[in-house]
This record gives C-alpha cells, structure tokens and sequence, in this order.
C-alpha cells in the first residue's frame, strides 16, 4: 500500500507569511519519509467540512508548483478538481506545465464537482448535477487530445459543453501516453464508467461499499474494453498518528482493512500536519509497515 498526503485542510493555525515555509518543511518531510505523493484539495474557499470559509485556503495548481519547485520523486495532483471550476482546454495547459516543471510527476485529478456556495460567492458557474457530468467528459476528452502525440490535435472537438477548433498543446507533458487521470467518486451510473474509460486512478469512499464499487468498476472496464487490473484503487482518509502508541496502531489496522477491501494507495489528511511531527512519526512507524499490504483485487 501507498500513502498520499493530502492538503484538503488549509485552516492551520498560522499567519499567512508562515505558509511558504510550513509547506517547504512539509515537502521535504514527505518526500524523505517515504510518501509516495502530495494531493492538495482544489477549492477556492475552505469546505464547511474543513471549518468554513472563513478559514484559510491556498488556490490548489500555485500551490502544486510551490510544492513542485520543492521535492525531487513524490507525484503531484489535486483531490479533486471541479470540472465547472477550469475550461478544460486551460485545465490541460495547466497540468501540463505542471508536468513539464516537475520533470514528469503531475496527475490530473478531477471530479464532478461541489460546494456550490463557494461559486456563487465569487461569481463561478456551477451548473446542475447533469450539466457537470457533461462538463467532466468534455474535460475528460480535450484533456487526453491535447495530450495526443506531440502537439495534441488539429481536428475540432465538439463535446456537450465545449466547442474547440484546434487543441494544440505544445510543449507537451512530459509523460507518455500523458499524465496519469484520477477520476474521484464512486457513482455507479455515471462516474465509474468514466474511469473505465478514461482513468488511471479511482477514488473511492472509505466505507464497506468499497467491493462492491470495485465489481461495478470491473464490469465497466469489461464493457470499455480497460484492463481493470491497470486501474489504481485509492479513497481518502485521515491519518491521526502517535509515537507508536494506540493512535498509531489503529491507524495501522485501520490501512488494512482498506487493503482487505481492495484499495491499494490511501490518501490521507494527516492531523496536526503544522507541527510537523506527525508526518515524522508516519513515516517512522506507519509507511514502512503498509508498504507490506497488497489490495485484494
């Protein structure tokens, strides 16, 4: 099992000239504890979740670049963009050069897309369920054309939403075939064979659910003609971690029991993050031990 870090909490308690250099510590303790990758959540306010939009909240692509400019191997990606928040032509642009910059290490992630009162507060579109769906294959589709060969495509795009007559892309990512797609949700109907069709990755929610989720998956792999085996299985959680203590076994039991259900890369809001010490205890007492658990397929 791999273990992603994931900023979906911007709220720490610090000033904002304490940011750059929390994150640089953060990069540094990541990539040399043995984290596999740096998730950050993409939203404009911080999520009622998360405390409210009162809180603080970093715009997510500045911040992967920040944090690209600062590690050397972990892979980059957001959890998960809004296709309503990016014209998926600026999207790909934008991951792109994510890629070129980090040397070959940005994933796409992308989503349906909430929180609807961050937009309308800041005067962003935010269309209907049905609508957004639209907007995430459109996006899905000009994504991996402009990463088509060595400069995208000349041929005009015609989607739902989007109407584009030329998806040039130059320089193109670095990564070949392009940078790896993570889908995150896990609707049966719409979302899953999207994934199938398009993704790298899914993202699903830690519950019980997750076999059957993955049988929903594989048989709409069957249908896309997608090896499900190639598809990477991940959900979001939160790491709450001690000195090896009780905090830390559970953790640690908990990371297996997603295994047994057949996820294989956890990504995680770790608590505390700002003092710095839980990534430390992490990588002591956690990563080294479910490096070991395979994900059931």
């Amino acid at each position: 099992m791999k273990l992603v870090v994931h900023l979906a909490d911007f709220g720490w308690p610090i000033t904002a000239d304490e940011f750059a250099p929390l994150l640089t510590d953060v990069a540094a303790l990541t990539e040399a504890g043995g984290f596999d990758g740096i998730a950050v959540g993409d939203h404009l306010w911080q999520h009622p979740i998360m405390g409210g939009p009162e809180g603080a909240c970093l715009e997510a692509y500045s911040t992967l670049a920040y944090l690209a400019a600062h590690t050397r191997s972990v892979r980059l990606m957001t959890l998960a963009t809004g296709a309503h928040f990016r014209a998926p032509g600026l999207l790909a642009k934008t991951v792109t050069t994510l890629d070129v910059l980090s040397q070959g290490r940005a994933w796409l992630g992308i989503g349906n897309g909430h929180y609807a009162e961050e937009c309308a507060g800041l005067g962003i579109a935010f269309p209907p369920t049905a609508q957004r769906y639209e907007l995430l294959e459109d996006a899905l589709e000009v994504c991996t054309r402009m990463w088509t060969g060595e400069q995208g495509t000349d041929d005009p795009f015609d989607g739902h939403a989007v109407h584009a007559t030329r998806l040039l892309n130059r320089p193109q990512a670095l990564q070949r075939p392009h940078p790896p797609i993570l889908v995150a949700g896990d609707g049966e109907h719409r979302t899953l064979p999207l994934v199938a069709k398009y993704a790298d990755a899914c993202s699903l929610r830690p519950s019980p659910d997750i076999p059957h989720k993955l049988d929903v998956l594989r048989r709409s792999c069957d249908t896309a003609g997608t090896d499900f085996a190639s598809i990477e299985r991940t959900c979001a959680y939160a790491f709450t971690v001690d000195d090896g203590g009780p905090a830390t076994r559970d953790l640690i039991g908990q990371l297996r029991g997603l295994a047994d259900l057949g996820i294989e890369t956890v990504i995680g809001r770790v608590e505390g993050i700002e003092q710095r010490r839980p990534l430390e205890l992490l990588a002591r007492h956690v990563v080294p031990v479910v490096a070991e658990f395979e994900g059931s397929v």
